[in-house]
């Protein structure tokens, strides 16, 4: 197998190693929780590697420095003693097997050189440069210096020594300095890197291995968990034990069970939901279906012309069935949707869809009225969705209300709270207390209740009240007709919006 046709396995055994501990990042690519653990462990320490490799050499030539210039500066000092001045003339008592002594490591690494009082060469190496503003020196002491000879850096010790002279003011010294190549020492330098590099070249690759085992072996509750996840049957959705997994993944067990449990409570009220909506389905559809085939059998024009009514009025149950379904999907979602509020004013909203069901109104018999508030009434909403909410209050209004009666739709101002109220009112039979509570669940209807409806206009309406603040209120109508037709009234209570409007002022509109 060529390397080319290898490498996509090695790549796909590093992604099944990643892939417990893969995330995702805020730009949406994904990357492996290990490996940037590991990167955030190993790029510090093969930074820092490097950087004490570095250290290490210059303590290491600082090191080294120290026994040569110790072995400079006593062959300065030896040097110095056998210089003497007899009768006004500097002369050395070097004999030749101790300037063999001086040079008996190296020939060509040590130079020394004495110059007399007034500069003159005495003996020694004639390229050995003196030193620069020789007077800043004191006598008597060795001092060093980083010098170069013929092109190669060197280093020397030098001294200078006193000469008396008691005819004579003129200060007198002479020059004694000893000097060696830097070879020995960088030699010595590169023996204590090596001693000290070479063992990390063999624990480096062990300390990569530990870090890598212990990363992996403290991540592997993650992949555990992942397992236990994965084992998990497609329906169970029962929360994790926090007991089983470490400390730090508590945190994110508790969320996940959170999670978990919303999850639940959402897929148990959809199922609830799709189970009435079928029950509810079966009524309109059965009576189509059995109006159909009664027509089929029919052959008076009469019966079959009664059975399409029956037909029509099953379709028309179904056809609002299924809007109103659809309706309160939207309400739902909307949230999700993130469309953002806008001012809405309430008082042309609800002119607007008084207008809309005045037809129906004249149909049924039904004096169908609206009040608006004097001045403004802005909320902040969405104006669709709020149309909704107060189609739903005068169609439920309409239909349980007898011909003859009236249903108001009123928009003001509460003065105390400074809240925009939206209220619809009926003569109807009324709702009881201890029905209230209950009339905004899906699909719930009132025994006794011979109107036409689905039960889910109210819902809709708790719905879409929710996601805009409002407080919704059902409550006995103060113009009703008890104890036949008491009436009811829905009172919708929304935060106002834009400047504060008068007082109230109602006008009726019939």
């Amino acid at each position: 197998m060529s390397q080319r046709d290898a490498e996509p396995a090695d790549d796909d055994a590093d992604a099944a190693w990643a892939e417990p501990f893969a995330a995702e990042r805020d730009d949406g690519v994904q990357h492996s929780l290990f490996g940037e653990i590991l990167d955030w462990m190993l790029a510090p320490l093969l930074l820092l590697w490097p950087m004490s490799i570095a250290i290490t050499y210059l303590v290491a030539k600082a090191i080294a420095n120290q026994p040569f210039d110790h072995a400079l500066e006593d062959s300065v000092t030896v040097l110095a003693q056998q210089v003497r001045e007899v009768d006004g003339k500097l002369v050395k008592r070097l004999p030749g097997s101790a300037r063999d002594m001086l040079r008996a490591d190296d020939v060509d690494s040590v130079y020394f050189l004495i110059l007399g009082r007034r500069g003159e060469y005495v003996d020694g190496d004639r390229d050995l440069a003196p030193p620069l503003d020789e007077d800043r020196f004191r006598s008597g002491r060795v001092l060093f210096r980083n010098d170069s000879m013929h092109g190669t850096p060197i280093r020397v010790a030098f001294t200078y020594l006193d000469l008396a002279d008691a005819g004579s003011d003129e200060p007198r010294r002479a020059l004694v300095q000893v000097a060696e190549t830097l070879d020995k020492r960088a030699h010595l330098a590169n023996e204590i890197i090596k001693g000290v590099i070479l063992p990390q070249f063999i624990i480096l690759p062990i300390v990569l291995a530990l870090v890598w085992f212990a990363l992996a072996r403290g991540l592997s509750p993650l992949a555990q968990l992942q397992e236990r996840i994965r084992a998990r049957a497609p329906d169970d959705l029962s929360p994790i034990e926090p007991g089983q997994v470490p400390e730090e993944i508590s945190p994110l067990v508790g969320s996940l069970n959170d999670m978990l449990a919303r999850l639940s409570l959402s897929i148990e009220m959809q199922k609830r939901f799709i189970a009435d909506a079928a029950h509810q389905m079966k009524t309109p559809l059965a009576g189509m279906r059995m109006q159909s085939e009664l027509a089929l059998r029919q052959t008076d024009q009469r019966e079959i012309h009664r059975s399409l009514q029956q037909l029509a009025k099953s379709s028309e149950a179904a056809t609002r069935l299924v809007n109103q379904l659809l309706a309160l999907a939207r309400a739902e979602n909307q949230p999700q949707a993130g469309a953002p509020f806008e001012r809405v004013e309430l008082n042309a909203l609800a002119r607007d869809a008084v207008r809309d069901w005045v037809p129906a109104s004249f149909k049924l018999r039904i004096d169908l009225g609206f009040e608006e508030a004097d001045g403004p009434a802005g909320i902040a909403g969405n104006a669709i969705m709020l149309r909704e909410l107060l189609s739903n209050l005068i169609d439920n209004a309409l239909r349980y209300t007898p011909a003859g009666g009236s249903v108001t739709v009123r928009v003001r101002r509460d003065g105390a709270a400074g809240r925009a109220l939206l209220e619809v009112e009926d003569t109807g039979p009324g709702i009881a207390a201890a029905e209230r509570g209950r009339v905004f669940e899906r699909f719930y209807r009132i025994l006794g209740s011979n109107a036409d409806g689905s039960g889910l206009g109210l819902a809709i309406v708790r719905e879409i009240a929710q996601q805009h603040g409002a407080d919704v209120e059902v409550l006995s109508n103060p113009r009703g007709r008890p104890p036949t037709w008491p009436g009811c009234l829905f009172r919708l209570g929304f935060a106002p919006q834009g400047e504060d409007a008068p007082a109230d002022t109602e006008s009726k509109h019939g």
